[in-house]
């Protein structure tokens, strides 16, 4: 009787030991697959600057964070290279010899390093106007080591742009985006001759930091600039005239500035902004002007300037003698209409004088010190040299 009790017991404890078995594989089965989509989704964040990259989960359900971040930041680094290989090939060595006056009357000769970047098969070159305005000769290397003397065709020193011109055959030409479309936080990359290393460009990475940005004339040392990307891809001398470009491989800025007292903070002219003096240059099709430099109007600026409105375009320059300032337009007037449209950027100005040549009239609706008044302007010719 004993024996069989014991038996019974036996056979008992060893089905009990089956179910728990059992059911710990179950709560193992479960953890796994609760794992996998933290890891797909980790995988899928990472890369979403890169769509081509497969988001598709590891076979293996125990696939980590980290990993998964490490194969973003491969992701990102192949997609430089990629852009480095497609771009590298257009941007061009500006070397430029200028005469500056000494102490005692005679001329001295400077030579200076710039970047620029091919646009047109006909050899157009993009810069800055810094780089060659006041240069007596022009000399552009490009990447395959060919030299060629070069022909200045125009420049807009208001814009910092200037269009120069080579006489080649098979240039490598870039391709002009559409900075309208930037995002902040986009993956962007600078390239230029920076200090005029030997050995070609310099490749460098960030991100756009801002957008619309302005800079005064005096932390220019010279004209006000607006529509400005701010950017934390690093830019240094020789980097001037570069392009700035997206992960696509399009020119969407050209380089032009960076702030000395701080770190990560570059500027690059909006690529639409550039497009606009290369037509006019090259087309001789005069574009309306009315001679302010503006910013956008966010709740932000007005509580820190307390404008009087939360929606606009403030003015912070007005060029002298331009048809803004004979008009009466001030620095500190927010232009709330222009021909009636409601202005919620810079960019809605913009556009409105855009679509007006010189000579016509332009009607702005503007509040001054919290009293709104109507100002007729009559648009000049955007200021350009050829």
């Amino acid at each position: 009787m004993r024996a069989r009790i014991a038996s019974l017991f036996i056979v008992l404890m060893l089905v009990f030991s089956m179910v728990l078995t059992a059911c710990s594989s179950r709560q193992a089965t479960a953890t796994s697959t609760n794992t996998s989509p933290t890891a797909a989704t980790a995988v899928t964040s990472t890369t979403t600057t890169t769509p081509a990259t497969s988001t598709t989960p590891n076979a293996s359900s125990g696939q980590s964070t980290s990993a998964a971040a490490s194969a973003g930041s491969q992701d990102l680094s192949t997609a430089v290279e990629a852009v480095a290989q497609k771009v590298l090939p257009s941007v061009v060595y500006i070397s430029v010899r200028t005469v500056s006056p000494t102490a005692f009357g005679f001329g001295q000769v400077v030579q200076g390093v710039g970047s620029g970047v091919i646009f047109d098969p006909k050899g157009y070159i993009l810069t800055n106007d810094h780089v060659v305005g006041d240069a007596q000769s022009i000399t552009v290397v490009l990447s395959d080591g060919r030299k060629f003397q070069a022909q200045l065709i125009g420049r807009s020193p208001q814009n910092d742009i200037a269009v120069i011109k080579i006489d080649g055959t098979n240039l490598p030409v870039a391709t002009l985006g559409d900075s309208d479309q930037l995002k902040i936080g986009q993956w962007v990359v600078a390239i230029g001759n920076a200090l005029g290393l030997e050995g070609g460009p310099t490749v460098t990475v960030g991100i756009v930091s801002a957008l619309n940005r302005t800079l005064s004339a005096q932390e220019t040392g010279g004209t006000t600039m607006e529509h400005l990307i701010q950017t934390d891809a690093a830019i240094n001398p020789g980097n001037s005239g570069g392009p700035l470009v997206d992960l696509n491989g399009n020119v969407i800025g050209i380089n032009t500035a960076k702030i000395q007292s701080a770190e990560g903070i570059g500027f690059a002219i909006a690529i639409n902004q550039a497009k606009q003096i290369v037509q006019q240059l090259l087309s001789g099709t005069p574009q309306g002007y009315l001679g302010v430099a503006g910013v956008t109007v966010t709740p932000a600026l007005a509580a820190r300037y307390n404008l009087p409105v939360n929606q606009g375009v403030l003015i912070v320059d007005v060029s002298p003698g331009s048809p803004a300032a004979q008009a009466g337009l001030r620095p500190g007037d927010v232009v709330i209409q222009a021909d009636g449209k409601n202005m919620t950027s810079i960019s809605d100005l913009e556009q409105v004088i855009r679509s007006h040549k010189p000579g016509d009239k332009l009607t702005l609706t503007i509040n001054r010190n919290g009293q709104q008044q109507t100002i007729t302007a009559t648009l000049g010719q955007a200021p350009v040299i050829k």
